[in-house]
């Protein structure tokens, strides 16, 4: 492994500002743009809408409120993040389908994306009985926090059919290189949810409940009009919901072994991602209220570098669907080039106006003062979760899911569990070293995989 670490760190600038921006492939960094920029620019809005959700709720009078709005929607995120495979998987097999031009297939993924979607989200409805006895016996912190986490969960678990819908039809659109669909689709989300947040919060002093109301109507506002573009997005490639229907169901075995990966992937990751809220919770609600604050910047710094991850899922899959080899290295190349650049952009942002951004969230005395002790971490997390992210975008394209699973659970299993344990005197220090590692090992093993299967000629 140093080995290979020594290799890549002594080639990555060669591959970033030597043949990379030859003349010919301006052209490619402007493709991949093209295609990420509506991404980022979406995907800003939902860190924003959880920080608009922390600011509205922060500047109530009592912690507690703050602190259940962290519990509930760390549950509801551990949900639909879980989802999460319905998207990637439907990416993947959607930008092989458009790179092998197979219509027939485009569609067949598209129904088996959305069957899936409705087939889960019922079981999720049917699971709300369970999910809220262990929110309410199995989660410390305070009875007030736990009661208004209760009330936020009960809420906005009903937005789950339009919710995991959306992630279909946000997959499919983004493997069938269409970047304004998912654009237009996460920034009428995301604004419909908080122009409603600051109706239902803060005009009508409807607190959690009202945050809960304003994400459910949001979805499903965003379910009709990822509809309306998915239908002239079909109309434009000769293809209709029609004859989606119609389509028989084919690779369906494969179908369900890549989203079975996914599935795993997912759950360690927000395991990771739960048990920061958890064991906050064992400090006190402070430090609990704290961690939501910088746990939004961390998404700030997700999302943003997702959209580069997004736009090498698609092109990397189109490249695989054309099996062209060369295509595919480079698009990975010049997606590394960019996340590198943002991660950088974000450290300085977040160390330079850190202090700041926390004190527009919540005018709570404590937890400003609580936050701001550990803000260095969302300083340094930026490059050193930027690798995880960009490869993640390439396996999904390369719809290699049992790899990222492999990575995922190794990561969480040493990178996170491992260095919290030894650790955990640290106390809340230990949680963020334990989510830097974390983030650091999983680039690390998915670039040394990435490296091996192109040493080995796998990639195609």
């Amino acid at each position: 492994m140093f080995k290979f670490v020594q290799h890549f760190h002594k080639n990555l600038f060669s591959h970033l500002f030597g043949n990379l921006f030859s003349k010919g492939n301006f052209a490619h960094h402007k493709s991949l743009l093209l295609l990420a920029w509506p991404m980022i620019l979406s995907n800003i809005t939902v860190p924003l809408l959880g920080l608009v959700d922390t600011a509205v709720i922060g500047h109530l009078e009592n912690s507690f409120y703050l602190a259940g709005v962290a519990i509930g929607s760390m549950v509801i995120s551990l949900i639909f993040w879980l989802s999460g495979f319905l998207r990637m998987s439907t990416t993947g097999l959607a930008a092989h389908a458009f790179g092998a031009q197979d219509k027939l297939e485009q569609m067949a993924v598209l129904k088996k994306g959305l069957i899936l979607s409705v087939g889960f989200s019922v079981f999720l409805l049917c699971l709300q009985p369970l999910i809220i006895y262990i929110l309410q016996n199995h989660i410390t912190a305070s009875n007030e926090a736990l009661t208004q986490a209760q009330i936020y969960f009960s809420i906005r678990i009903f937005s789950a059919p339009a919710a995991l819908a959306n992630l279909v039809l946000l997959g499919w659109m983004l493997g069938m290189q269409y970047a304004k669909g998912p654009f237009y689709l996460l920034l009428v989300a995301n604004i419909t949810n908080i122009v409603l947040d600051v109706i239902l919060v803060v005009w009508l002093d409807y607190a959690v409940a009202g945050a809960a109301w304003a994400s459910v109507a949001s979805d499903y506002l965003s379910l009709i009009f990822a509809l309306v573009i998915v239908t002239k997005l079909l109309n434009k490639h000769d293809l209709s919901w029609s004859k989606m229907f119609i389509q028989p169901l084919t690779k369906i075995q494969e179908t369900l072994s890549l989203n079975r990966d996914i599935f795993i992937r997912s759950l360690f990751l927000q395991i990771c991602f739960a048990f920061i809220t958890y064991y906050g919770g064992r400090l006190g609600d402070n430090v609990l209220a704290a961690n939501a604050i910088l746990l939004n910047f961390l998404l700030l710094v997700s999302f943003a570098l997702d959209g580069v991850a997004y736009a090498v899922e698609a092109k990397v899959g189109e490249a695989k669907g054309q099996k062209n080899i060369e295509q595919l290295k480079l698009w990975v190349n010049i997606s590394l080039f960019w996340g590198v650049l943002f991660s950088i952009l974000y450290s300085l942002g977040f160390a330079v106006f850190g202090d700041e951004l926390i004190a527009l969230l919540t005018d709570i005395p404590d937890v400003v003062a609580t936050a701001q002790n550990y803000v260095i971490w969302s300083v340094l997390l930026p490059m050193i979760a930027v690798f995880c992210f960009i490869f993640d975008g390439v396996f999904i394209g390369l719809t290699r899911a049992k790899d990222m699973r492999n990575a995922m659970i190794f990561s969480s299993l040493v990178g996170f569990f491992g260095v919290f344990l030894l650790l955990e005197p640290w106390g809340n220090h230990a949680l963020w070293a334990a989510m830097s590692s974390f983030m650091l090992l999983r680039g690390l093993t998915l670039i040394k995989k990435y490296h091996d299967l192109k040493s080995a000629n796998q990639l195609i």
